[in-house]
């Protein structure tokens, strides 16, 4: 910056005082950057101890330990969830526990969704539901390759629970609302023609099922009657 500065006294051209005082501004960016990240890393910690002190049986069972060890719930949460990354990474069944995080919480905070009278927390998990579905197909074609990957069942529980995070801006609404949702109501039309055939051609198979039930039934019967 001292060479800049010489140039520019020699020059005293109007861009090199442009160029001159950016440079000068960049230790001031550099800290407003670093405060910024301070803060959302200070909001995140915030978020994550107001989910343990919430009312629920997760953070009430937390809460009996913390109460029995005197261990602070945050560093309890804290070494359950390194727990559980590493057993994703080296454990057995790492398949079925990473499931069962993605489905079985959920499942029970929608019951509860369903049965309060707010119907935003129902949006919220009709949401994620929905990018679950997604993200279930596209892991069956995929997973034949993807479970050899060491990390991949922990990356799969990471990103399910960035998906059920308590948040009005967590994974499953920043996906349908960036990528779900434009390609679906780009290609609605096109979709509900796909849904409508299927669904004919469902109804005329059960209808010829039916048919040909009936018809063996009856013909059953009448075998039955000729030989008795």
């Amino acid at each position: 910056s001292s060479d800049l500065l010489t140039v520019c006294r020699v020059r005293k051209s109007s861009r090199c005082s442009g160029l001159l005082s950016r440079v000068i501004a960049t230790p001031t960016g550099v800290r407003s950057r670093a405060e910024q990240e301070a803060t959302m890393t200070a909001a995140m910690r915030d978020k994550f101890e107001r989910f343990l002190h919430e009312k629920n049986m997760l953070t009430d069972l937390l809460g009996k330990i913390e109460s029995k060890t005197g261990v602070k719930r945050s560093y309890i949460a804290i070494a359950v969830i390194a727990v559980l990354a590493l057993y994703l990474v080296i454990g057995y069944g790492a398949s079925l526990l990473c499931n069962l995080i993605g489905f079985v919480y959920p499942a029970y905070i929608s019951i509860k969704a369903i049965e309060s009278p707010n119907k935003d927390d129902d949006t919220q998990w009709l949401t994620y539901w929905v990018v679950y579905g997604i993200f279930s197909i596209v892991e069956f074609f995929s997973d034949i390759f993807l479970s050899w990957f060491p990390f991949y069942y922990m990356l799969k529980c990471g990103f399910l629970v960035w998906c059920m995070a308590p948040s009005p801006s967590n994974g499953a609404v920043k996906l349908y609302s960036k990528i779900i949702r434009p390609f679906f109501l780009k290609h609605e039309s096109e979709m509900d023609s796909v849904v409508k055939g299927l669904s004919d051609k469902a109804a005329e198979t059960a209808d010829t099922i039916t048919k040909e039930a009936k018809k063996a039934t009856i013909n059953l019967l009448g075998d039955e009657k000729k030989s008795s």
